[in-house]
């Protein structure tokens, strides 16, 4: 699973009040059931975290390194697409043959692939697939790989009914709130292009923050001195993913290249398009962290950690994977507040606003 090794893709969650003490009880309970019982149908349920069939659940699987650590695996028969045309094909010439007919109708290659469905599917070896979590109990904070909006949904509703907790994914809204008290949903809407009115964007308090990291990284430096972090780094790489709701183009995707100073860029920027995906770059010293960073959902892809400096047993490594994940979130986080302090301090938003349209407007554009 990737929190052992390679890089992350990760969601983050809040946790509110923490998880019970028969958490591993509760998850037990819930757990997958036996690949051998299983029907047509698809299943799901929990394992621990070393495999996708690491039942049953007990103290010793759940945790590791110190961190529970688990899964969600949904198992289920397929029938693969070339393996079902080639059977229905078999079956609709020995009905062509058997009828006389030139031809199968509708309804008849209807009942044929329902038919070869229902003789193949119970044959098939079950597919796994599993969505792992590890939890940070001191920070009550919960990463997670449940990347698209069917995993979000499926990972928060499972995870309700087994634990009895509700998990909070954390975005630009929620991060807000719970760091700083502060409702985004009171923010005027806020245009980064002096050639686009404020009141005809949305309001997009992720996006914001990401475009103003870009500005932030080239405009001001991109060196950020923090008190308990030292000198921090940043700076924004492509592929670049602009995005605006209303007329024209909703969406630019700029790859090859040098996206970040082309044509294009600055034409997406002045055209009001904020920045929505980028890969960003966060360097502490001799330490570095990349990752590709959707700022509407804030899930992080091909997060790659610093690597330690010295072999490690097994256990060890993870530990110190899982405190390099919670560092590169601190250090993201120290942005995110550095944004927050312009965003909701209205004289320091409206001249950090005039120095995104001046850099906007005069920033080199290559085609």
């Amino acid at each position: 699973m990737s929190f052992e090794s390679g890089s992350i893709a990760v969601r983050m969650f809040y946790v509110g009040k923490g998880l019970p003490t028969d958490v591993v009880e509760k998850f037990a309970k819930h757990a997958a059931p036996p690949l051998k019982s299983m029907g047509t149908g698809a299943t799901q349920g929990w394992v621990g975290g070393r495999h996708l069939i690491d039942v049953p659940i007990t103290e010793e699987n759940a945790y590791y390194g110190g961190y529970l650590r688990l899964a969600l695996v949904k198992a289920e028969r397929k029938v693969p697409g070339s393996l079902l045309r080639a059977e229905c094909m078999l079956e609709e010439v020995a009905y062509m043959r058997a009828e006389g007919k030139p031809y199968v109708d509708r309804k008849a290659r209807s009942d044929i692939r329902k038919e070869v469905m229902g003789r193949l599917l119970p044959t098939m070896p079950p597919t796994l697939k599993g969505i792992p979590f590890v939890y940070e109990d001191r920070e009550r904070l919960l990463y997670a790989g449940a990347l698209s909006e069917s995993q979000l949904d499926a990972f928060v509703i499972n995870f309700k009914e087994t634990v009895g907790v509700n998990l909070i994914p954390v975005d630009a809204g929620t991060a807000a709130a719970k760091r700083r008290e502060i409702r985004v949903a009171d923010w005027a809407k806020t245009s980064f292009s002096a050639e686009v009115a404020d009141e005809e964007m949305e309001d997009a308090p992720g996006l914001d923050f990401l475009t103003w990291l870009w500005f932030a990284s080239e405009a001001r430096g991109g060196i950020f001195a923090t008190k308990e972090h030292g000198e921090l780094g940043v700076a924004i790489e492509g592929p670049l993913l602009f995005t605006r709701a209303g007329a024209g183009a909703h969406e630019i995707s700029l790859r090859k290249g040098l996206p970040t100073v082309s044509a294009e860029a600055k034409t997406a920027l002045l055209s009001g398009k904020k920045l929505r995906r980028a890969k960003v770059m966060l360097a502490r010293g001799e330490e570095k962290w990349t990752c590709s960073f959707d700022a509407q959902t804030f899930v992080f892809r091909g997060l790659k950690l610093p690597e330690p400096k010295e072999m490690l047993d097994p256990a060890s490594r993870f530990q110190e994977r899982v405190m390099r994940l919670g560092d590169f979130r601190v250090l993201l986080f120290e942005l995110f507040d550095r944004f927050l302090d312009d965003r909701s301090d209205g004289k320091k938003w409206a001249a950090t606003k005039k120095e995104i349209h001046q850099w906007g407007a005069e920033r080199g554009g290559r085609a």
